[in-house]
C-alpha cells in the first residue's frame, strides 16, 4: 500500500501529512520526539479500513513549529484541531500512542465534536515525584556545536532510552526489558532529532507538563481505548487512571500486536463518515514518479515555471527557489530511494528530473556540472553503525569542505575562500542533514562525471 505526502498550511503554519488507505478517515498521532514516519508500517495495515492520515505534529518532522514562544498541551490540541478542520474532516476515529495520545486526549476534551472515538497506546499518570526528574533533566537544550560534539551525546540518548527509563536514570530498578543496540533503530529517531532540533523540546514538554485530567465520571464524550503491553514503561500507569466516564476503557495486553488489535477492533467499531477530498497545498508536496529503476515519491517546492536540481549530496532545502521549481531526486532530502542500487548512468537520473517536469507541468531541468574529485572519496559510506560514528564523520567532512575542494585534500593548493561569519553551527546542521540523508549521492557524482 502506497503512503503518499503531503503538506498543508495551516493557520500560516506548514504542517506536513501521510496518508493512505480507503474508508473513513482516522487521525493518528505521533509520540514525540518522532514523527509521521513512525506509523508507516501501522497505515500499511491499517489502510485496509480506514483512510490513515498522520500528520507531523508542530516542531517535528516536516512541519514548522508553533509560533508562540512557550506552547502548551492546549496549544498543541488545538493545532491537531485546526489541521483536522483545515483538512475537512468533520468527525474522525484518532489513534495515538503515548505522548500522542495525551494530545489526542486533550485534543478531544476541548474539541469533542470532531472525534468519533479514541484509542490511546499508555497514557501517563506522573507522580510529583517523577515530574520533578522529568522537569530538571528529561529536556536538555539541543543546539548544534561547532565541532560536531552534540552528536555523540545524541546518539547515546537515543540508544540509551530503550535501555533505561528515563534515559539518565542509571539503576537497576530503571531497566527495560526489551533493551536494544540496533543502528537502524537508532538512526531513525536521531533523524527525527536532528529535524527538530531544540524545537523538541516545546513540544515534548508540554506533554510532560500537561495535567492529567481524565474527564469526571458523568461527563459525556466520545468513547476512548487506553491499552498498554507487558513490558511498556506506561503499562503500570492503567492502575492509577481511577474511575472514567461511560464509554471509556483501558486494560492491560500482553504484546504490542495485541495493543494493536484491540485499539484497531475499537477504532472500527467507532469510525466516523468518510470523506471524499482532502485538503493540500498547492506550492510544495511530494508527486509519485516512475522510471527506469525508480518507483516512488519525489519532493518538490516553488512556483516558477521552470526546474532546478541541486547537487549531489545536497537537497532542495538547501537550494534557491526564487526563479524555479526545485526537486529531491532519488536518494537525497525527502525523496524516495532507487529501487535497488543507486545508477551510476547519467541518463537515469535525468529520466526522473524529466518525469519530475512532466509531471508538474514544467520545464526540464539540466543536471548540474559534476563535482570535482573521487567520488568514492566525495561520499564515503555513511551508513549507520553500532557506535554513531557515522554521524561524526558526516560533520567532519562538511566541516571540511567550507576551507577545501576536494574537502578530502587538505593542502594549499586546494584552499577555498570562505567567510568566517557564514560558517555556523547552524549551517554546518543543514549541510550535514542533507549529507546523512543523500544515501545516493556517490552513485550521482559518478553518474555526472561519466557523462554517460
Amino acid at each position: 500500500m502506497r503512503i503518499t505526502r503531503h503538506y498543508l498550511t495551516v493557520d500560516g503554519r506548514r504542517v506536513h501529512y501521510r496518508r493512505a488507505g480507503k474508508g473513513p478517515p482516522l487521525l493518528m498521532v505521533h509520540q514525540s520526539p518522532r514523527s509521521s514516519a513512525e506509523y508507516e508500517a501501522l497505515m500499511a495495515q491499517w489502510g485496509a479500513y480506514f483512510t490513515c492520515i498522520a500528520p507531523d505534529t508542530p516542531g517535528f518532522g516536516q512541519s514548522d513549529p508553533l509560533a508562540k514562544a512557550d506552547p502548551d498541551i492546549d496549544d498543541y490540541a488545538d493545532a491537531v484541531a485546526a489541521f483536522a478542520r483545515a483538512l475537512g474532516l468533520k468527525r474522525t476515529a484518532a489513534y495515538g500512542f503515548h505522548s500522542g495520545g495525551i494530545i489526542l486526549v486533550n485534543a478531544l476534551k476541548r474539541h469533542p465534536e470532531l472525534f468519533s472515538g479514541l484509542a490511546v497506546g499508555g497514557y501517563a499518570i506522573w507522580t510529583p515525584q517523577e515530574m520533578a526528574i522529568f522537569g530538571d533533566r528529561y529536556l536538555p537544550p539541543f543546539l548544534p556545536s561547532s565541532y560536531g560534539e552534540h552528536l555523540p551525546w545524541l546518539w547515546h540518548r537515543i540508544m540509551e532510552q530503550s535501555w533505561f527509563f528515563p534515559w539518565f536514570d542509571l539503576r537497576a530498578e530503571t531497566r527495560l526489558p526489551g533493551a536494544h543496540d540496533d543502528p537502524a533503530r537508532v538512526h531513525a529517531i536521531v533523524m527525527e532529532m536532528l529535524d527538530a532540533g531544540d524545537a523538541y523540546r516545546a513540544g515534548y514538554g508540554a506533554v510532560l507538563r500537561a495535567p492529567r485530567d481524565i474527564p469526571p465520571v458523568d461527563a459525556v464524550t466520545p468513547p476512548v481505548l487506553i491499552s498498554a503491553y507487558d513490558g511498556d514503561p506506561l503499562q503500570a500507569h492503567i492502575d492509577r487512571l481511577g474511575a472514567m466516564p461511560a464509554g471509556w476503557l483501558a486494560q492491560k495486553v500482553a504484546t504490542p500486536a495485541e495493543h494493536q488489535a484491540v485499539s484497531l477492533a475499537f477504532l472500527r467499531e467507532n469510525a466516523g463518515p468518510p470523506v471524499e477530498h482532502f485538503a493540500e497545498d498547492t506550492d510544495a508536496g511530494f508527486i509519485a514518479v516512475q522510471s527506469d529503476g525508480f518507483d516512488g515519491l519525489i519532493h518538490w517546492r516553488g512556483t516558477e515555471m521552470r526546474l532546478t536540481v541541486h547537487a549531489p549530496g545536497s537537497e532542495a532545502a538547501l537550494t534557491d527557489t526564487q526563479d524555479s521549481i526545485v526537486i529531491d531526486l532519488p536518494g537525497h532530502g525527502l525523496s524516495s530511494g532507487w529501487l535497488g542500487e543507486a545508477p551510476t548512468v547519467r541518463a537515469k537520473w535525468q529520466q526522473v528530473a524529466d518525469a519530475a517536469a512532466r509531471h508538474l507541468g514544467v520545464a526540464p531541468a539540466t543536471l548540474p556540472n559534476a563535482p570535482p574529485g573521487d567520488p568514492a572519496a566525495l561520499f564515503p559510506d555513511l551508513s549507520p553503525d553500532r557506535h554513531g560514528a557515522y554521524l561524526t564523520t558526516a560533520w567532519s567532512i562538511v566541516r571540511a569542505r567550507q576551507f577545501f575542494a576536494p574537502w578530502y585534500e587538505v593542502r594549499a593548493a586546494n584552499a577555498l575562500p570562505f567567510d568566517s561569519a557564514t560558517i555556523t553551527p547552524d549551517k554546518l546542521a543543514l549541510e550535514h542533514r542533507a549529507l546523512i540523508r543523500a544515501t545516493a549521492a556517490r552513485a550521482f557524482a559518478t553518474a555526472l562525471q561519466s557523462g554517460e
